[in-house]
């Protein structure tokens, strides 16, 4: 739907749904929901090239893992969490078991809405030297590179060509990249985590879009994990006015009174936290064989 800002393949779909006249059988789109281990994951995959105008996004798989038992901290919440991101990841994850990947972690430390890569970077085991210099001892683990690119206002380089030089050099088979999102729906944000085969490209949820980090530029799979932290103060204007039932209005209705405006929790700083340990937590337990979140913190702390 023209003008509602969104990242979420998830939401996209749910967007065609609405539109009148249209039924849940999407033209090139396959999708379903499933329960693991107590929380809710939603699939879409988009086959060909109807598929990708309908929902406006790449051909590809969308994984959305919607997190609320770990958000209200349920027992073993987080635990549960994790292995459930791990186990997501493990499904479009093409990986043998030597194949060393690279963790980029988008975004400015300096915004906290924009924080969940580099922080996510802080609780992901970086092990690449390990391997090489002391094999007898850290053979168990994968070889994994991290980098933090930051942004183009303070490096003059855009993230992707510093990826890709850290991808060569790294030797990279696989590289996973981290960012914020955008959403539509203030329920999501800093409540689900997206993760895709099709890449990324930073900034696009803010309207700031950058170059692309795909399998395209960079020579090897690229799978994007991305956590929606903010609104589109427009796109959240029209939603709020769906819901009472005030269905006259389209998104473009409200630009002009949003401008470009986006809008984030009040504790964003512990939501984005909370997250980016989560992601961190599940991408260990995905690469390396036979961790247990206690081993994760060994080595973390």
């Amino acid at each position: 739907m023209i003008g509602v800002r969104t990242d979420l393949a998830l939401e996209a779909r749910e967007l065609w749904n609405e539109t009148a006249e249209k039924t849940d059988e999407i033209p090139g789109v396959d999708a379903f929901e499933e329960t693991i281990n107590g929380f809710k994951v939603t699939t879409v995959k988009i086959l060909d090239e109807k598929g990708e105008r309908e929902l406006g996004k790449p051909k590809g798989t969308y994984i959305t893992l919607e997190t609320d038992p770990y958000i209200k901290r349920e027992e073993d919440a987080f635990s549960r969490a994790c292995l459930t991101l791990s186990e997501i990841l493990k499904r479009i994850l093409k990986l043998e078991d030597n194949d060393p990947v690279l963790v980029a972690g988008l975004g400015n430390s300096d915004i906290t809405p924009d924080i969940i890569g580099p922080a996510a970077v802080k609780h992901t085991m970086v092990t690449r030297h390990l391997v090489n210099y002391m094999p007898s001892q850290f053979d168990f683990l994968r070889q994994v590179a991290a980098i933090v690119p930051g942004v183009l206002a303070n490096t003059g380089i855009e993230s992707a060509e510093l990826i890709r030089s850290a991808c060569e050099k790294s030797e990279a088979k696989t590289v996973i990249v981290i960012d914020a999102l955008a959403s539509r729906r203030f329920s999501r944000v800093c409540r689900t985590v997206q993760i895709s085969d099709t890449g990324i490209i930073p900034g696009s949820g803010v309207g700031n879009s950058r170059a692309a980090i795909d399998s395209d530029f960079l020579g090897v799979p690229v799978i994007s994990v991305g956590v929606p932290t903010v609104v589109d103060a427009g796109t959240l204007a029209y939603d709020l006015v769906s819901q009472a039932g005030a269905n006259a209005f389209e998104p473009e209705d409200f630009k002009a009174y949003g401008g470009d405006m986006i809008v984030t929790p009040r504790e964003i700083d512990r939501c984005t936290g909370d997250m980016a340990k989560l992601l961190g937590y599940g991408i260990n337990l995905a690469l390396h064989r036979d961790l247990t979140v206690e081993d994760v913190n060994m080595f973390l702390s």
